[in-house]
C-alpha cells in the first residue's frame, strides 16, 4: 500500500545532558501506527542522503515514519560537534525518543551511508530495545585502516576534502561568511600544497578544532583510534543487518570486514550487497565505463523489503534468498552467493629486468621463474606517479590508464591474452619481494584489464607504507580492494606497481619520519628493486 504523506514537520528531542537535537519528520497521512526509520547526519538534515537514496517522503509513502536528525552541533541542533565522539550516547537517546513518537509502533530501524552508516553502528552499541535492524552502508569499521589511512599511508585527497566540507558547516552555523566562502572555494580546488605531511594552513586558520589535525598526528593505530572506532564497541551487538558497499568506495574494507564478522558470529540475518559504485553516486556509469542498467542502485526498494521483513513482520522472501549479492563487472549483472568465495589462483611476476621500460618485458605467469633479472625503478618526489581513478581518488572508478602505464617509474606485469574467461570474486593480495635504498617507501599495486585493442582499465588497487632497513630485501604484502569482475577471453590481466599514487595518498619522504614531521624539502629520490621468483605473486580469489 502506498500512503499519502503529511507535510514535513520539524521535531526536537533532548539528549541526556540537556541539549536539543532537531529533526525533520515525514509521516503517512493515516491514523495508523507505523515503524520509525531514523537517519542521523552531520550535513544538514534537508540533504537526507538524497545523493544516493530516495527522498524521505518516498519512504514515508511506503508506510514508515521517517526521521532525519541533525547530530549534535550540526544543522540546527545544539552542542559542539566532535567527530563521532558523542554518537553512542546520542544515538541511543535518539532511538529511544523515536520509538516514543506519536503513532510510532515502538520499533525503529536505521539507514544511511558514510557518516550516516557510522551513526547506526554507534546507536546500536548499547543495544536499545526499540532498535530492531540497521542498514549500514559504506562504513569505516576501523577508522584508522578503513577511513583515515590505508596500509599506513594517509588518504590525503579524500581526508582533506571531507575536512573542508565539515569545517564549512561549522562556519555556516557561526554566520562567518568569509570563512565559509574560503572553505567552499578550497573544497573545489583542493589546496594539496603539503604533499608529504598533509598539513592544511586553511584548516589550521579557519578550523583549529578540526579532526583533521588529530588524524595527521595519530599516524599509527594507537589508542586514539581504538577508542573512536566502532570496531571496539560492537562485540555484543546482535541485530539483523543489511550491509552495503561499492567496489570503488574508499571504505569498502570496513563494510567487507564488518559483514564477515557479523556473519560469523550472529544467528540473525546478515545480508551483503556490493555494487559497481564509488562513494557516490550509485548509478550505472562510473569513471569511463557504463555497467548497464542492472548496475543502477536497487537499494531503496531493497531497504523497504528489509524493513517490511524486520519492522512490520511481513514475509518478503528475502530470507529465502542467498545472503550475498555482488555486482559482477564485465558480465554487468548481479551474482547471488551463499558465502564468499575462497578458491585461489596465483600468478607470479616474471621479467627481463625492463618491466619499467617496456610493457612487453614484464609478465604474469602461472609458474614461478627462478632465473631472471630484478626490476629496478626510481621514485622522484618532484614528479610522483599520479592517482587515476580507483577507490581512493576523485574522480573514482575505472579509467583508461594505458598512457600512465608507459611511465618509467611504474613496473607493469601482464598475462598473455586469456584463453577463457577469468572470473574473480573476493579478496586479492599482491606479494612483492623488494628492497629500497631508503628506510621507508610506499608501494601501490593496481590490477587492470587490458582489452584486445590495448585499452587498460583499472578495477582494484591497494597501497602500503613500508618501514624497513635500507637495502634490506623482504616480501611485503599489499591488500587490494575486494572485487567481483569477469575478464573475458582475449583480454589480459595487468599488475602495475609504483611508489606513489598522488594526491590520493600523501607522499613518502623516504626518511622514516612520522607523517606530521615529514618535510617536502627532505623528500628523497628512492630506488626500489623488485625481484621475481616464487615470492612475488598476485593472489586472486576465484568466483565459484
Amino acid at each position: 500500500m502506498v500512503y499519502a504523506v503529511r507535510p514535513k514537520q520539524t521535531v526536537s528531542m533532548q539528549t541526556r545532558d540537556g541539549l536539543r537535537l532537531d529533526a525533520d519528520l515525514y509521516a503517512p497521512d493515516s491514523p495508523e501506527s507505523f515503524p520509525v526509520l531514523l537517519m542521523r547526519q552531520p550535513y544538514g538534515r534537508a540533504i537526507a542522503s538524497t545523493v544516493v537514496y530516495a527522498h524521505p517522503s518516498w519512504y514515508a509513502a511506503q508506510g514508515y515514519i521517517v526521521v532525519i536528525q541533525d547530530v549534535r552541533g550540526r544543522g540546527s541542533s545544539e552542542g559542539e560537534f566532535k567527530l563521532f565522539a558523542d554518537e553512542i550516547r546520542d544515538g541511543e537517546d535518539a532511538v529511544n525518543w523515536a520509538a516514543a513518537l506519536p503513532q510510532s509502533s515502538g520499533w525503529v530501524g536505521m539507514y544511511g551511508f558514510s557518516y550516516q552508516g557510522m551513526t547506526q553502528l554507534y546507536a546500536a552499541v548499547n543495544r536499545p530495545p526499540a532498535l530492531k535492524t540497521i542498514c549500514p552502508a559504506m562504513i569505516g569499521y576501523d577508522l584508522y585502516q578503513d577511513w583515515a589511512y590505508e596500509g599506513g599511508a594517509f588518504c590525503y585527497q579524500l581526508n582533506l576534502g571531507w575536512a573542508l566540507q565539515l569545517a564549512s558547516e561549522t562556519s555556516r552555523r557561526k554566520g562567518d561568511a568569509e570563512a565559509y566562502q574560503t572553505l567552499y572555494s578550497s573544497a573545489r580546488a583542493l589546496p594539496l600544497t603539503h604533499p608529504v605531511n598533509a598539513q592544511s594552513g586553511i584548516l589550521r586558520q579557519l578550523a583549529p578544532d578540526s579532526h583533521y589535525h588529530d588524524w595527521r598526528q595519530h599516524d599509527q593505530p594507537d589508542d586514539y583510534w581504538q577508542q573512536l572506532s566502532p570496531q571496539a564497541h560492537m562485540a555484543n551487538v546482535e541485530l539483523p543487518m543489511l550491509h552495503l558497499g561499492g567496489w570503488f568506495d574508499p571504505h569498502l574494507s570496513g563494510s567487507w570486514r564488518f559483514y564477515q564478522e557479523m556473519a560469523a558470529r550472529s544467528d540473525l540475518a546478515q545480508h551483503l550487497v556490493i555494487g559497481a559504485w564509488a562513494h557516490l553516486p550509485w548509478g550505472r556509469k562510473l569513471g569511463s565505463l557504463d555497467y548497464g542498467a542492472a548496475a543502477t542502485s536497487p537499494m531503496d526498494r531493497l531497504q523497504v523489503r528489509w524493513f517490511d521483513q524486520f519492522l512490520k513482520g511481513k514475509e518478503t522472501g528475502l530470507l529465502n534468498q542467498a545472503p550475498i549479492s555482488l555486482f559482477e563487472m564485465g558480465k554487468n549483472d548481479w551474482r547471488r552467493l551463499e558465502q564468499l568465495p575462497s578458491a585461489e589462483i596465483i600468478y607470479y611476476l616474471s621479467s627481463t629486468g625492463l618491466a619499467a621500460m617496456d610493457l612487453r618485458e614484464g609478465q604474469l605467469v602461472k609458474q614461478p621463474q627462478n632465473s631472471q633479472i630484478p626490476d629496478t625503478f626510481v621514485h622522484d618526489p618532484w614528479r610522483p606517479v599520479p592517482s587515476l581513478g580507483g577507490h581512493a581518488a576523485f574522480p573514482a572508478g575505472a579509467l583508461e590508464r594505458s598512457a600512465l602505464d608507459c611511465r618509467t617509474d611504474i613496473l607493469t606485469y601482464t598475462t598473455e591474452p586469456l584463453a577463457s574467461d577469468l572470473r574473480l570474486a573476493g579478496e586479492l593480495t599482491v606479494m612483492l619481494d623488494c628492497a629500497a635504498d631508503a628506510p621507508s617507501f610506499d608501494l601501490c599495486a593496481i590490477l587492470s584489464e587490458v582489452k584486445p585493442n590495448g585499452a587498460v582499465y583499472n578495477f582494484t588497487q591497494g597501497y602500503r607504507r613500508i618501514v624497513a632497513p635500507a637495502d634490506a630485501a623482504a616480501t611485503h604484502q599489499i591488500m587490494l580492494q575486494p572485487t567481483c569482475i569477469c575478464l573475458p577471453a582475449g583480454s589480459a590481466l595487468r599488475l602495475s606497481v609504483s611508489a606513489a599514487c598522488f594526491p590520493a595518498y600523501a607522499l613518502n619522504p623516504g626518511t622514516g619520519d612520522c607523517l606530521a614531521d615529514g618535510q617536502l624539502l627532505e623528500a628523497r629520490v628512492i630506488t626500489i628493486t623488485v625481484s621475481g621468483g616464487q615470492h612475488s605473486q598476485v593472489r586472486l580469489t576465484m568466483a565459484c
